[in-house]
C-alpha cells in the first residue's frame, strides 16, 4: 500500500505517542533561516519516522536515546549537548536585538561561568536555571556574556566577531555548528585561557551532560577540531580590550612609556614590589625585568619563557588577575658588620654607619696594556666572575661607584649595571649607548 504522509501541525493538546514523538522531533530540528536542503531534509525525516512509528504502534522507538558524557577528565569523542531554540529568559519568546548588546568585562564572563561551574548546573535543552537561561552549551555562553536571552550556536555569532586564534582571550568562545546535525551535533565552550605556552592547551568552561564542568581542553577540542571557530563578544567593554597585549617591542631597555608603568604596578600588586626601590614607573629598567622574571618563574616556567621580558601568555596572566603571584623572599642571613676604614668618616648624620671605603689605585706598569675586553657575555644578570669584580673596582676608582651599597663583586647586579650607567652618560652618550653595559668602548676608556 503507497502511503504519502504530508506535514501538519498537530493540536498542542494532543497527547496521543504520535503527537508526541512528533513534537520531540520537532525540538530538536534548528530554527535558523540559514537552514539548507540538509538541514530541512532532516527535519522532514524526523516528522515521517515520527508519523510511522505512530501506524506501527512504537512512536518511542523513532528517538535516539542522547548517551550521558564522559567524566570530566575523560576525552570526549563527541559533545553530548543538543541545544534548544532561541527564547528569552525562563523560556519566553524573544530575542534580544543586536543594538542592545550589554557591556560586559572579561573578569564578569568568567565570574558568572564560574558560578555555573561551583554550583554544577545540570545539563538539559529545555530547562532554565534560576537565573532564567536555558541549561544547555549556547544557553551557558548567553548567560556568561550577559545577552539577556538564550541563543543558539547558530546565533552567538551575531553577537560576537570572529577573531584568530592568536588573539583569544579569556571570555572569548569556540563555536561549532554541525549542518547535518544543527542542534545535537553543534556545541560552544568558553575559553578561559591557555595552559601552556604552546596554545595546544586551554581552560574550557562547558555545560555538557550530566553538569557544568571546568577542565584542560585540546585546541580547540576533543573532536571536529578543525571546525571549532573563535569568537569576541561585541559587548566586552573597551576598557578591558584596552589591557590586550601591546607587543613585546614596548618592553626592554630604553623604553619609556605607559605599559612598562602598567606592567610594574602589575607585578607589585603579584608580590614583586621587593624589586622596585622607588615603585614602578614608566622607565623600563633591570627592576622590571627581575620582577617579571620572578613572576614568569612562580608559574613554573624555565628558559626563555622565563626571560624577564613580557609576552602574551605573562600579560594575559597578569591582566585577569591569575596565575600565582610571586613567593616571598626567603630570608637572608644577617651580614656582618663593615668594619670602617680608618680616615674614612660614616655616613652624615648617621653614627656608626660606615660608608663603602674606596679602592686604593692600583699602580700600573709603564707600557703595560689594559686588560682585554672579555665579551659581552660576562656582564648582565646572573654572571658570577672576576671579570665583573675586575670592572666594579675600575668604576671605584674612576669615581663611578656611587650606586653600590656594599661595594663590588663578582656577582653583577643593579649598582653595577647603574654605575655603568652613569659613566657612559659621563662621556655623553645617550639611548642605547648609555644602556648601563658595558661594551669594547666602555672598556677602553675605563682602563685606557
Amino acid at each position: 500500500m503507497l502511503m504519502e504522509f504530508t506535514e501538519v501541525e498537530p493540536d498542542g493538546g494532543c497527547g496521543c505517542p504520535g503527537c508526541g514523538a512528533r513534537s520531540l522531533a520537532r525540538l530538536h530540528a534548528a530554527r535558523t533561516p540559514a537552514a539548507g536542503p540538509a538541514a530541512r531534509g532532516a527535519r522532514r525525516a524526523a516528522v515521517l519516522i515520527a508519523a510511522v512509528g505512530t501506524v506501527l504502534g512504537g512512536a518511542t522507538s523513532a528517538i535516539a536515546v542522547v548517551p550521558r558524557a564522559a567524566a570530566a577528565d575523560t576525552p570526549a569523542p563527541t559533545p553530548t549537548s543538543p541545544q534548544g531554540e532561541v527564547a528569552g529568559p525562563y523560556g519566553g519568546e524573544g530575542e534580544q536585538p543586536r543594538a542592545l548588546l550589554r557591556a560586559t568585562t572579561r573578569e564578569e564572563i568568567l565570574a558568572r561561568a564560574q558560578v555555573w561551574v561551583d554550583r554544577k548546573v545540570p545539563y538539559s535543552m529545555s530547562r532554565y536555571w534560576s537565573d532564567g537561561y536555558r541549561q544547555d552549551c549556547s544557553g551557558f555562553i548567553s548567560m556568561a556574556w550577559g545577552l539577556g536571552s538564550s541563543q543558539t550556536t547558530w546565533t552567538l555569532p551575531n553577537f560576537a566577531d570572529r577573531i584568530a586564534k592568536d588573539d583569544l582571550q579569556p571570555g572569548d568562545a569556540l563555536i561549532y555548528n554541525d549542518s547535518a546535525n544543527p542542534q545535537g551535533g553543534s556545541h560552544a565552550v568558553l575559553f578561559g585561557g591557555w595552559t601552556d605556552s604552546s596554545h595546544t592547551r586551554y581552560t574550557a568552561y562547558e555545560q555538557t551532560s550530566p553538569n557544568t564542568i571546568k577542565r584542560s581542553t585540546p585546541y580547540a577540542y576533543w573532536s571536529h577540531s578543525g571546525s571549532y571557530l573563535p569568537y569576541r563578544y561585541r559587548g566586552v567593554a573597551a576598557a578591558a580590550d584596552g589591557e590586550a597585549f601591546p607587543g613585546s617591542v614596548w618592553f626592554g631597555i630604553g623604553q619609556t612609556n605607559q605599559y612598562v608603568k602598567r606592567l610594574g604596578e602589575m607585578l607589585v600588586q603579584r608580590g614583586a614590589g621587593r624589586f622596585y626601590t622607588e615603585g614602578a614607573d614608566a622607565t623600563w629598567s633591570e627592576a622590571d625585568r627581575r620582577a617579571t622574571q620572578a613572576f614568569q618563574q612562580a608559574q613554573g616556567w624555565t628558559g626563555t619563557e622565563a626571560d624577564g621580558v613580557p609576552g602574551k601568555d605573562t600579560w594575559a596572566l597578569l591582566v585577569a588577575g591569575r596565575g600565582r603571584d610571586v613567593p616571598p623572599q626567603a630570608p637572608q642571613p644577617v651580614p656582618p658588620p663593615v668594619p670602617t676604614v680608618p680616615g674614612v668618616p660614616g655616613v652624615p648624620g648617621v653614627p656608626g654607619v660606615p660608608t663603602v671605603p674606596t679602592v686604593p689605585p692600583v699602580p700600573r706598569v709603564p707600557g703595560a696594556p689594559a686588560p682585554a675586553f672579555p665579551g659581552t657575555d660576562a656582564f648582565g644578570p646572573g654572571r658570577v666572575n672576576a671579570t665583573v669584580q675586575l670592572l666594579g673596582e675600575q668604576l671605584v676608582r674612576k669615581g663611578f661607584g656611587g650606586f653600590y651599597t656594599v661595594g663590588p663583586s663578582p656577582e653583577w647586579t643593579e649598582g653595577d649595571r647603574r654605575n655603568v650607567e652613569a659613566f657612559q652618560l659621563a662621556q655623553g652618550w645617550t639611548g642605547t649607548e648609555a644602556d648601563g653595559y658595558p661594551g669594547p668602548h666602555t672598556w677602553r676608556l675605563l682602563f685606557g
